[in-house]
């Protein structure tokens, strides 16, 4: 076991973090300094005991990248302690710092210095989602996914999101109407072949017939951002990009739409409900390849 020390509390994980952590010490084994003291604890973890956070929004890490932080554990040790909260003395949930907990299990440490926090399910949720925009390289469609969680799951209006993440809430809108998008051109802005800057353009055209065309000659011709914005401009200028008009349909409920929004958020893609009467209606969830189909199933837990 490390000799005691006792640390500063850091803000790393954003504005508004802080006040999701209790920071009151736990009656938690083992103690390395007196109950007395206020500071958050270091305690060397063995990694069998701790579990993953079960309300990690990401799942997919870069294995080289994996590979080149547990080569820097192996030769300069853990720099920032992992944070968990206890569920009993032999088992402990991961709050933050899922990377460098898996890096540690792939450079065969037997433990890790790791401070113990207090906090609930919701919390979890929200610092696990916070951390992973703040601290993760993510596309713009994963952080567009992670802001509509919070909003949804979370309970946040998008000023609290605001205040949660430090943007402006017109920066947490931009985001958010990415989501609106068809799911090809969501896909392209994951794999980084369309910017957010091509996509915030797309979303000026309703009609989503015209913004695939556009979207195919961004890709065809290479067009800049700014080529897109004027493309946009002009087909928007001749009433091109108007959303068609279409017989009046049922107009969803509220409680069907907030349905429609989680479940979108759930599968990572545009789900849409759409309402026949009152009783009768369909589901539907676009795939976008053999890949896209069998990680939405693994989701639905269906196996073929």
């Amino acid at each position: 076991m490390n000799k005691k020390k006792s640390v500063k509390k850091r803000s790393a994980l954003g504005r508004g973090l802080g006040a999701l952590l209790d920071d009151s010490v736990l009656d938690q084994k083992p103690k390395l300094v007196s109950d007395s003291v206020r500071q958050p604890l270091i305690n060397e973890i063995p990694l069998k005991y701790i579990k993953s956070n079960p309300f990690q929004p990401r799942t997919d890490f870069n294995e080289e990248a994996l590979s080149e932080l547990a080569d820097s554990i192996v030769t300069q040790g853990i720099i920032q302690p992992i944070t968990v909260r206890r569920v009993n003395d032999e088992e402990y949930q991961l709050i933050s710092g899922e990377r460098r907990l898996i890096a540690s299990k792939k450079a065969n440490l037997k433990s890790i210095p790791a401070y113990i926090r207090e906090a609930n399910d919701q919390q979890m949720l929200e610092m696990a989602l916070i951390e992973n925009i703040q601290r993760e390289n993510l596309n713009a469609i994963e952080i567009a996914t992670s802001y509509q969680k919070l909003l949804t799951e979370c309970n946040l209006k998008q000023e609290e999101l605001g205040d949660r993440v430090g943007k402006k809430r017109a920066t947490v809108t931009n985001y958010l109407r990415l989501l609106k998008l068809p799911p090809v051109i969501q896909e392209a802005i994951r794999e980084d072949k369309v910017s957010m800057g091509h996509a915030r353009a797309l979303i000026n055209i309703e009609n989503i017939d015209v913004q695939l065309m556009i979207f195919q000659k961004i890709l065809k011709d290479d067009l800049s951002v700014r080529k897109t914005e004027d493309l946009v401009r002009k087909v928007s200028k001749a009433g091109i990009g108007q959303k068609d008009k279409k017989p009046t349909v049922k107009e969803l409920s509220t409680e069907l739409k907030n349905l429609q929004t989680v479940l979108s958020s759930h599968f990572g893609t545009k789900v849409e409900i759409h309402q026949k009467s009152e009783e009768k209606g369909d589901i539907k969830i676009p795939f976008l390849s053999v890949d896209d189909l069998n990680r939405i199933l693994e989701i639905l837990e269906i196996q073929l």
